[in-house]
């Protein structure tokens, strides 16, 4: 009986190192085969003009105090969320993630799985500017995450549908907030958007006047050919406003082939190729353009894996490093849970691997902002 026991346990190592090496090698074929629709697209009907007035259309917003998934902290942060002095707008990644027959192009906003895992990214990422003002996330029609392993056609018709939920989203924001500073953020699928609203609706308008600092994470940016075209440069050190911070997280060894293969792909905002230009990577430590910092100086990793426990910070576990490449360096893996994505990529923990150092970013870069328009 012992031996049959150990011929069935040796038998699933077996399996699960080949279905490892199969990933590994197939990893994005596969998630191509089972992630992109295959239903023919269709265009989706214009939101009613005024239907980000609903505070229903929010997954946060200043009036939402039940519930509120932006107003969490983790265990033992000491800074409460603060008195109104910014509002910062968030677009959250794709929690739409669907397989095979049941995949549409663009979620509805009825889909409940859909939302609830919105609501977990909310927390765990838009909570870190809660220090510096109000949060506003908008529910929208996001693209399935498929349509980032496919040139189809409909991939872009579906981002472009999903945008301009977004954009009417952006422009009911900056009615409600007249007067206050901005702080603009986003994560994966949020920052494509966001990027796209500051081309749009930002860059060379009134309201450009109003930002603080955009966070643009997780989704690569071009110094050459697409910062011109965004209005704001690129944050060069912490103590400056008025920038864009960006990074995409990878543990060594590290392939960054598949997000660089992405960037090279399509011209910039400006029109220019991406090809060949410089990636920007700030370094969420340090709050600086490229450079280094130990772990040492990470103020603290949301540490959220046991459900059994409440989220919480664990400092001094994980460096940052800008690679030649444009992508950042986090040393070796680090255990934060089992969505690790091929080559080491920590895409889905880019918040989460320096969530109290994006705080402190946040306050400093606001800090200096409003010194700058008080002329001090």
């Amino acid at each position: 009986m012992a031996r049959k026991f150990l011929y069935v346990i040796a038998g699933l190592i077996v399996l699960v190192i080949a279905a490892l090496l199969v990933y590994r090698i197939w990893g994005l074929e596969l998630i191509r085969a089972v992630m992109v629709p295959r239903e023919a697209f269709a265009p989706l009907s214009p939101l009613p003009a005024n239907a980000y007035d609903d505070p229903k259309m929010w997954i946060a917003r200043p009036d939402i105090t039940k519930d509120n998934p932006a107003l969490w902290t983790p265990q033992g942060v000491k800074d409460a969320p603060a008195a109104k002095k910014a509002a910062v707008f968030f677009i959250h990644p794709t929690s739409y993630i669907t397989t095979l027959g049941d995949a549409h192009w663009n979620m509805r906003l009825d889909d409940p799985e859909s939302l609830k895992l919105a609501r977990r990214f909310v927390q765990g990422q838009a909570s870190t500017f809660n220090a510096v003002g109000d949060i506003w996330v908008p529910r929208y029609r996001q693209a399935n995450f498929g349509v980032f392993f496919t040139d189809k056609p409909a991939a872009e018709a579906a981002l472009d549908a999903a945008y301009s939920d977004v954009a009417q989203a952006f422009a009911a924001f900056v009615r409600a907030n007249p007067d206050e500073p901005l702080i603009l953020a986003g994560h994966s699928q949020g920052s494509r958007h966001l990027l796209r609203l500051l081309r749009d609706q930002v860059a060379g308008k009134p309201v450009a006047d109003r930002i603080a600092a955009v966070y643009a994470v997780g989704w690569p940016i071009s110094v050459e050919a697409d910062l011109p075209a965004l209005g704001l440069p690129a944050c060069a050190r912490r103590e400056q406003a008025h920038c864009i911070v960006s990074w995409q997280s990878y543990a060594e060894p590290a392939d960054p082939s598949g997000v660089l293969e992405v960037f090279g792909r399509a011209n910039g905002y400006t029109g220019k190729p991406r090809k060949g230009t410089h990636m920007l990577c700030t370094n969420p430590i340090t709050g600086a353009f490229n450079g280094s910092a130990p772990a040492t100086a990470n103020l603290g990793t949301l540490d959220s894996r046991d459900d059994k426990k409440p989220p919480h910070l664990i400092t001094g576990i994980v460096p940052a490093r800008c690679d030649t490449s444009g992508v950042l360096m986090i040393g070796e893996p680090v255990d934060l849970g089992p969505f690790t994505l091929p080559g080491n990529n920590y895409h889905v923990y880019d918040y989460s691997l320096f969530w109290a150092n994006v705080r402190q970013d946040a306050k400093v870069r606001l800090a200096t902002f409003l010194k700058q328009e008080n002329g001090t």
